[in-house]
């Protein structure tokens, strides 16, 4: 296979799977790792790939840029709301339900709104205004704090306050999903504050689109242990189904009528999580 060849398959499974490892393309490809290597290193000069340490990546912002509210919400309506159904499913009446910032939670928020009687707790404005608007019969307590770009409140008056309460579940968005640096974000003090919200939490349950997988931002909120379940869209990748349906309690794909990304399947955990 010529070399322009190569970077052209190499490119299509880096913009399907996001994240691909060395040695699995070389055996797509039948040639050598030193041959891969050298065809990420050309893809990477050029701008196409970001090499990483055994593999190539999706060129990524950088990891301290956090896109504003406004724009986020515009992208993958779909995606979000089919988890935002899964999510809602698990939800009822009497709960204390954490909801972290975000665009996803946001979905959630809005069918929460209309669900049953439950004391929500979060560090977004814009949630708190989606129960508000909707004259929901649910308790909504909103944590203090500095705001965000992503109109999340942090810092310590969020933190401490969330240190005083206890959660049946938390749904936890988050801006990146990757499988060493685990569950990150773009502001550090939003991390702290996330971090307080997963340790007042008996249940943790992410709420990722596949677009999320590869993405690392500049602070860890927790790692794939950490999480209960994820719930993500049938478009994740094979790589990512596989990594992540053995690290997290859990791993949940929401329906949304796409093709999914990749073919591999994903295997039955070690430690007895499901996957769905």
């Amino acid at each position: 296979m010529l070399a322009a060849a190569r970077h052209s398959a190499i490119l299509a499974e880096v913009q399907r799977e996001r994240i691909v490892r060395v040695a699995d393309l070389a055996k797509m490809l039948g040639v050598s790792l030193m041959t891969v290597r050298r065809d990420i290193e050309a893809l990477d000069a050029a701008g196409a790939v970001e090499k990483i340490h055994g593999g190539a990546k999706l060129p990524g912002g950088a990891s301290t840029h956090e896109p504003g509210f406004e724009l986020k919400v515009t992208q993958l309506k779909d995606e979000k709301m089919a988890i935002a159904h899964e999510a809602a499913a698990q939800v009822r009446e009497g709960m204390a339900v954490g909801l972290s910032a975000g665009t996803t939670t946001w979905a959630l928020a809005q069918l929460l709104s209309a669900g049953p009687r439950i004391t929500v707790v979060t560090n977004s404005v814009r949630i708190a205004d989606v129960f508000h608007q909707s004259s929901s019969p649910s308790t909504v307590i909103l944590t203090g704090g500095e705001r965000t770009p992503s109109d999340a409140l942090v810092g310590p008056l969020a933190t401490s306050s969330l240190r005083q309460l206890h959660l049946d579940v938390l749904f936890l968005g988050v801006h990146g999903v990757d499988a060493d640096a685990g569950f990150t974000t773009p502001n550090v003090l939003e991390a702290e504050t996330d971090r307080a919200f997963v340790s007042a939490a008996r249940r943790v349950v992410v709420l990722a689109d596949h677009t999320k997988w590869g993405t690392l931002g500049i602070s860890t909120i927790a790692s794939l242990e950490d999480a209960d379940e994820l719930i993500s869209d049938d478009l994740l990748g094979g790589e990512a189904r596989r990594i992540l349906g053995e690290r997290v309690g859990r791993l949940r794909l929401a329906p949304t009528g796409g093709v999914p990304r990749g073919t591999a399947p994903v295997p039955a955990p070690a430690h007895g999580a499901a996957s769905g």
